[in-house]
């Protein structure tokens, strides 16, 4: 079993950073990868950033390009999302999610085996 949680969510202002963290436990599919999904009220979950558990090899999605970065700690198994300048349109709950095999871009939730709860990520003035 697989156990992902997210936090590090909050309130910010235009403008601002928050980095979000999740933990993962139990079983970590170290020839997979990690994915940062997001959600915003009335539209479809999509692709934030992802990254190899393997080489840290990164992805990310051209909305979020030059703002977000993701990084792995394969010691402490977590992954980071670092978040700067963030936007209104950033509001959103984010999900970290696991896949097994890093077959197929990486980019659908489809791919994905398992998922966190969310953290909700506000961008308000």
């Amino acid at each position: 079993q697989v156990q992902l949680v997210e936090s590090g969510g909050g309130l910010v202002q235009p403008g601002d950073s928050l980095r979000l963290s999740c933990a993962v436990s139990g079983r970590i599919f170290r020839s997979g990868a990690m994915g940062w999904f997001r959600q915003a009220p009335g539209k479809e979950r999509e692709f934030v950033a992802g990254i190899s558990w393997s080489n840290g090899r990164p992805s990310y999605a051209d909305s979020v390009k030059g703002r977000f970065t993701i990084s792995r700690d394969t010691d402490k198994n977590t992954v980071a999302l670092q978040m700067i300048d963030l936007k209104p349109e950033d509001t959103a709950i984010y999900y970290c999610a696991t896949r097994r095999w890093l077959t197929g871009a990486g980019t659908s939730p489809v791919e994905y085996d398992y998922w966190g709860q969310g953290t909700q990520v506000t961008v308000s003035s």
